[in-house]
């Protein structure tokens, strides 16, 4: 089965055409979020007798799709409730879903960041926060990055010669976006993004946790308003607010020449890291591997090896490291529903 694998994200759209593993082609476009990129997306398009399929990352499925699935008209419909939660990622995945389905008229299907972590334990995915916030507005931790955690627990069973569903690890996604996911018995057990992406780590633009007595004090008391403190938030924190820039290439190459800025983001970068997976590991009853994965986790060997010395409390365990690839797992995800949906 040949697959076409749309992986947009908050800033970049991938583009890979599978076939039983192999990359047959992929495109690197721009912001999906820009008309430009359409554009590109559109030229870049396979013929039509080149695929079976087609696979859509969208970060987050929303409260009710909690597993890969086909899309029709009716899962498209509720899609659209899943916007407002990750407002960066999901609207322009679903103009790009929306702009495909009208190309290619084979079979396409959602394949959700957050439905790896459906299987977050209920004290795991529970705020302590008033009943009618959880019960009537759906506040819970939904967890993100769970492309990239299934591949990564698939590549570190294969690396490891075990099976996935007997390992406890600990998924460090460092990238762009940041998260931290233990996996225990091959399903996610705890991971430091909430109910948006937002939550935990520090990332290229994103703040990670901040205290909300703090954000509440901005917008009581100095006057923020609300769509400034989103902006910040989203788009002027982590890495860049702490150094100017979003790109820890450029940053620890900055430190390493003596700049505070840089070093000082390096460092806090790399506590908020350490902090994380030392939670995530009281989650498991034993680390079996940490992983690394994402562009950071995966190219930045200065950053691995602090965070790695900065786990030395946790004793010695296997460290690996994994290419990301969602586009690989999103075609397995994809493959698995179409084949399943063709039983009788």
């Amino acid at each position: 089965m040949r697959v076409f694998a749309v992986n947009a994200g908050s800033s970049s759209l991938k583009l890979s055409l599978l076939e039983e593993g192999r990359t047959l082609e992929e495109h690197a476009l721009g912001d999906p979020a820009q008309p430009e990129t359409l554009q590109a997306l559109e030229a870049a398009l396979p013929p039509r007798d080149a695929v079976d399929a087609v696979a859509h990352r969208i970060v987050h499925g929303g409260p009710h799709l909690h597993a890969t699935v086909v899309v029709d008209d009716a899962v498209r419909a509720q899609l659209d409730a899943a916007a407002e939660l990750a407002p960066l990622h999901v609207p322009p995945a679903l103009r790009i879903l929306d702009l495909l389905r009208s190309r290619l008229a084979v079979p396409h299907v959602a394949c959700f960041d957050t439905a790896f972590h459906a299987s977050l334990p209920e004290p795991a995915r529970t705020y302590a926060v008033p009943r009618e916030w959880r019960e009537v507005h759906g506040v819970r931790r939904y967890g993100f990055h769970g492309l990239s955690c299934a591949w990564s627990l698939h590549r570190a069973a294969a690396q490891l010669g075990r099976p996935p569903q007997e390992l406890q690890i600990v998924v460090a996604h460092l990238g762009a976006g940041a998260s931290v996911t233990a996996i225990r018995d091959g399903h996610s057990a705890d991971t430091s993004m909430g109910f948006t992406p937002l939550e935990g780590l520090v990332m290229a633009r994103r703040s990670g946790s901040v205290d909300p007595g703090a954000l509440l004090w901005l917008l009581l008391s100095r006057g923020v308003a609300a769509d400034a403190m989103s902006s910040a938030l989203e788009n002027e924190s982590g890495l860049l607010g702490l150094a100017g820039s979003a790109d820890m290439r450029d940053i620890l190459q900055r430190a390493a020449a003596g700049d505070a800025d840089a070093a000082l983001a390096r460092d806090v970068f790399v506590h908020r890291a350490c902090a994380s997976i030392a939670a995530m590991a009281a989650s498991l009853h034993r680390v079996d591997a940490l992983v690394f994965t994402g562009g950071i986790g995966e190219h930045a060997d200065d950053v691995r090896e602090r965070i790695c010395t900065g786990l030395t409390v946790l004793g010695d365990m296997e460290v690996l490291v994994v290419q990301a690839r969602e586009d690989l797992q999103m075609a397995r995800e994809a493959e698995q529903v179409l084949r399943a949906a063709r039983r009788p």
